[in-house]
């Protein structure tokens, strides 16, 4: 099964050291780019991550990404 690509383009989001996030892997949740519980039933898992510095992150839109859950410019080669 393949993500739904919920946009293909980066989220720029502000994040915060100390604390942990996860990032959806399906590309269902109503709250993107991170995780509302909509991957029930898919196979896929959110991705939990803790940020080593606080500032800008740019999380992964189209859930194709190498490096979830940050965007790493694959969004650039889909169709």
């Amino acid at each position: 099964m393949e993500p739904t690509i919920a946009k293909k383009g980066p989220y720029a989001v502000d994040v915060e050291t100390g604390k942990n996030y996860h990032w959806c892997a399906c590309g269902r949740s109503q709250n993107q780019p991170f995780c509302d519980g909509s991957h029930k039933e898919t196979g896929f898992t959110p991705v939990a991550f803790a940020p080593t510095e606080t500032g800008k992150a740019f999380l992964c839109g189209c859930k194709h990404s190498n490096n979830k859950p940050f965007c790493d410019g694959t969004h650039a080669k889909l169709e």
